[in-house]
């Protein structure tokens, strides 16, 4: 593998030169203000690159499973019963963080490829009538498959079935790549982490409650200690933490918000939204299918490729790793062998994403697949030029 090529697996993504640097910082006092100066921008920023007026962010060293952990540990309890589909391996992964805390889970299977089927949301929190299901959980981008669910449908599940139950939505590979309403959407807690969107190494999971949510902390009966918001939160008061904070990535975390937002997060969704139109021009060039099974669930940050039945598609990206010292994403679990993903998000432009796809086609050639070299690259070049020609000729 290459030090020197970008990486294309759906994180941990690119980091920017800027904030490779702004973790590289001396050791400091993290319980003197130069530490204030860090924490309380980064939580603000957060904030509002998860479009919310009064959420709560916490900042905890660890990666977004710890966020769902956080979640789950801080507003329930034993027994409580949660409604979640499994439409792919990190969905599974969070039904199987319930089922190991002691909850009871009530899960809607869906087929891998479609989206998270709001309407039989609707219809089990209609049948619920004691109201025993106390949150929904939502992968809102569900990385092994490519496909992107409709938040605000599930909310107008919840409302429609005049339900109390919150929303939990896993953003991770989602936040900070497309766009997210946390308070237009009715999102109770938000999970993410540093690594993907925001562009940093992996080491920070970032959480965001809304104030239902955090008025369910004071009746939750899971056991937490490392992961007690209520610690965090009476700490974050006195401008410090509960135990010793990762200071340098929340210096990233504190630029890497800074540069989407002087982005202007608009702009960070659409040149997410072209350079995924790239990918699948280039992919539709290459008469294969994606794992997303309609357009409208296609994602934003990454493309999972189905290859021809009876090809190993790990045999792409272990080849792309050894020959090219490129980096694609294998496919898990039901599609383990089955795909071979892309991942076009954070640090990453159209002319970066060229490579990505010039390298998948000499791999898918030299393993005998019928490939026309250039094909998708071509292919991807036209879509990023009438993107553009658009974009300049709108900014005139």
């Amino acid at each position: 593998m290459s030090f020197q090529n970008p990486v294309f697996i759906p994180g941990p993504t690119n980091i920017p030169e800027h904030l490779r640097k702004a973790c590289d910082m001396p050791t400091i006092d993290h319980r003197s203000s130069l530490f204030a100066d860090i924490l309380h921008p980064a939580r603000d920023g957060v904030r509002q690159v998860l479009k919310s007026a009064d959420a709560e962010v916490f900042i905890l060293p660890s990666t977004g499973t710890g966020g769902w952990e956080t979640a789950l540990t801080n507003t329930l309890s034993p027994g409580d019963t949660v409604l979640a589909a499994r439409n792919g391996m990190f969905s599974h992964r969070w039904i199987d963080m319930c089922t190991r805390h002691g909850l009871n889970v009530h899960v809607i299977e869906t087929p891998w490829g479609e989206g998270i089927p709001a309407d039989r949301f609707e219809e089990a929190l209609t049948a619920d009538t004691n109201h025993k299901i106390k949150v929904v959980l939502a992968t809102h981008n569900e990385t092994a498959t490519g496909v992107r669910s409709d938040i605000a449908a599930i909310r107008a599940a919840l409302d429609a079935a005049k339900h109390p139950a919150l929303l939990y939505v896993d953003g991770v590979s989602s936040i900070g790549s497309m766009d997210f309403r946390f308070d237009e959407w009715g999102v109770d807690i938000a999970v993410t982490g540093s690594q993907k969107g925001f562009m940093l190494p992996a080491g920070l999971a970032i959480v965001g409650f809304s104030p239902k949510a955090m008025a369910m902390t004071q009746t939750a009966m899971l056991p937490r200690t490392f992961f007690d918001i209520q610690d965090m939160r009476t700490s974050y008061a006195n401008n410090g933490y509960p135990f010793t904070p990762v200071v340098g990535l929340m210096q990233g975390l504190n630029e890497a918000c800074k540069m989407l937002l002087d982005e202007g997060l608009d702009n960070v969704f659409a040149r997410h939204h072209r350079i995924a139109g790239g990918v699948r021009a280039a992919v539709s060039a290459w008469n294969m299918p994606l794992c997303a099974a309609s357009p409208d669930v296609y994602s934003d940050t990454v493309s999972a490729i189905r290859t021809p039945e009876g090809f190993n598609a790990t045999d792409i990206v272990t080849h792309a790793a050894n020959t090219y010292g490129v980096a694609f994403g294998v496919g898990l679990g039901e599609v383990a062998g089955k795909v071979f993903r892309i991942g076009h998000l954070g640090s990453l432009t159209d002319v970066m994403t060229l490579s990505g796809i010039g390298t998948a086609e000499m791999c898918m050639k030299d393993l005998g697949l019928d490939i026309e070299l250039g094909s998708g690259v071509a292919a991807a070049q036209e879509h990023f030029r009438a993107k553009n020609e658009i974009q300049h000729k709108d900014a005139a």
